[in-house]
């Protein structure tokens, strides 16, 4: 059952805006959790008709391209990363004729728009997987998913040790027609998850429909999902994680380390021929105009090794998750972007830069947690250490400004951009992420990050939606972190967002380079791109800023005095 191509008219004609050179390289890329954006229809759900209404906001804001979340028909048992047909918009989200609507609008805007794609596994509802679970065992349909004969006298045991992401065992056993025990399925994440064998080049044909479907229809790239997985190791060998059901997917941040030696040994992760696969796509995107690009979510350290999945003949970017991980601390600081720009222009291609998105506590809470209490798998009431939520957006927006300056590519999470923290005081009742329930409530997931956005403070559920409701629950006080209570005023979040951007875009930023230069201390990032010199004070002690117009400061200056936890930018 393959995607049906059918070419938009508008696709006829490229926008005037394409035409520039690698557009890529340094664009800001902002990304929507549909579910959370806007509500147009007022079921408390998100949908592409509420993201359509709101891109004029993101045409001010100042950004270059949405990365939309899987907006795909679904169960939605882990939030539509379980897909059960490729090639069609869920009812809560619209409909294809939403989508083509919202691509238009977006290209109007001179917004581009990158689709995200989940090729390491479908959804158990996808008639794929239902047609191999009614085939019989050595079919062609159980070939197009990794089914395997259990262990044990009776096959009663997994084929291998493999934990899931989310916690627990990692292979499922089916029942057979008759009602005797079956096969096992592999499952890197949920149960209803299950992996694809991408060894079988039956899946790697329905891959290339599902890009050109969508590429017809004027997308303008992909984000690929587990971008590291879907190849496994020969023999399915045994294997245990270095932590107990620990990431790598990116379900979450792990401990420092754990990344490296996961990723070097784990035999489902970062194996070899997953490269095979993203050469064959390139070849796809290189079939259309306007340089479409794949972007990589690749869990995989150290940066040199991340970099193989933007080599030449391959993908475009790939997510920056060292940095991301990197604490607030001058010498991490400086030593994650050295290592980034070493790497990434190794292979030709451009640094990423990153600070939330949809599977990590946010930034604004993040940056005041301490290490310990920063074991990747959310907060919540009884997260010992809770962050304190004035340090935390202070080194946020210190983060942000710091960020911004450096030259490559950046990606903003939606609503970080108002300065929201992780909402850590959800109700049990209201969780939905699967690794809440698959580990009994001993990790809170990522639910926190995923509240629906407030864009009008005094209307109901903060504008998410036309009524109250909202599919996860908006904290009180939210009010005040509102666009319309920041648009427009001065030392605003929004507003300091707004201005590094247009700075950005002025000094044309994303093309320079960085050059360090001292004169302070470890705790102090001091370097010049171009005709802008970055000033952040990581530590607790201030500092007088060297001579030079003062073009940003995320926090109020007092004369020429940096505080601790604040990003200036001066005319060089």
């Amino acid at each position: 059952m393959p995607c049906k191509r059918f070419h938009v008219v508008e696709n006829a004609v490229r926008f005037s805006f394409m035409t520039g050179t690698e557009w890529w390289r340094t664009a800001v890329i902002y990304q929507i959790y549909p579910r959370s954006f806007a509500d147009a229809n007022g079921d408390g759900m998100g949908d592409l008709a509420g993201i359509t209404g709101r891109l004029p906001a993101l045409r001010d804001l100042g950004i270059d391209a949405i990365w939309l979340s899987p907006f795909y028909t679904s169960p939605q048992h882990d939030a539509g990363y379980d897909v059960a047909d490729y090639c069609d918009v869920d009812p809560i989200f619209g409909s294809l004729a939403d989508f083509d609507t919202l691509v238009r609008t977006a290209h109007e805007l001179a917004i581009r728009v990158i689709v995200d794609l989940v090729p390491n596994h479908s959804s158990s509802d996808h008639p794929w997987f239902q047609a191999a679970l009614a085939a019989p065992e050595g079919s062609a349909e159980r070939a197009h998913y990794i089914f395997r004969e259990g262990k044990g006298e009776m096959g009663e045991l997994p084929p291998n040790n493999w934990e899931s992401v989310f916690g627990g065992n990692a292979w499922t056993r089916v029942t057979n027609p008759d009602g005797t025990p079956g096969q096992w399925y592999l499952h890197l994440f949920d149960t209803t998850q299950p992996d694809f064998d991408w060894d079988n080049e039956w899946v790697r044909a329905q891959f290339r429909g599902v890009l050109r479907f969508w590429l017809d229809r004027g997308a303008d790239g992909f984000r690929v999902d587990v971008a590291h997985g879907m190849i496994k190791a020969a023999g399915l060998p045994d294997y245990t994680a270095p932590v107990e059901g620990g990431s790598m997917g990116g379900a979450s941040v792990l401990e420092p380390g754990i990344i490296a030696e996961w990723a070097e040994t784990a035999p489902y992760w970062a194996q070899g021929g997953v490269h095979e696969i993203y050469r064959d796509w390139r070849l796809v995107l290189d079939e259309y105009p306007g340089q479409r690009i794949l972007a990589a979510e690749a869990w995989v350290d150290p940066l040199r090794r991340v970099a193989e999945w933007v080599r030449p003949d391959e993908m475009h970017q790939a997510f920056n998750f060292a940095y991301l991980e990197t604490p607030w601390s001058g010498p991490a600081l400086r030593r994650v972007v050295d290592d980034s720009l070493e790497a990434f222009s190794a292979v030709g291609a451009p640094s990423t830069w990153v600070l939330s998105n949809h599977d990590v506590v946010r930034h604004a809470s993040r940056l005041a947690l301490t290490a310990e209490n920063l074991q990747g798998h959310g907060i919540g009431p009884k997260t010992a250490g809770l962050p304190d939520p004035v340090v935390g957006l202070q080194r946020a927006r210190a983060a942000t400004a710091l960020m911004l300056a450096l030259p490559g590519s950046s990606y903003l999470y939606q609503g970080e951009e108002l300065g929201l923290p992780e909402v850590i005081d959800l109700p049990d009742a209201s969780r939905e992420d699967p690794t809440w329930f698959r580990t009994n409530g001993e990790r809170y997931g990522r639910d926190g990050c995923r509240v629906p956005l407030p864009w009008e403070g005094s209307a109901p559920s903060y504008g998410f939606g036309p009524t109250s409701a909202s599919w996860l629950p908006q904290p009180a006080g939210w009010g005040a972190l509102a666009r319309d209570a920041q648009d427009g005023v001065a030392g605003s979040t929004l507003e300091l967002y707004k201005l590094a951007l247009r700075l950005r875009r002025e000094h044309a930023l994303g093309l320079g380079s960085v050059e360090w230069r001292g004169g302070f201390g470890d705790e102090v990032v001091h370097f010049r791109n171009g005709g802008v010199v970055v000033v952040a004070n990581t530590g607790t002690e201030p500092i007088e800023l060297p001579a030079g117009e003062l073009l940003l400061d995320s926090e109020p200056i007092a004369g020429r005095t940096l505080p601790g936890d604040t990003t200036a930018w001066l005319r060089a």
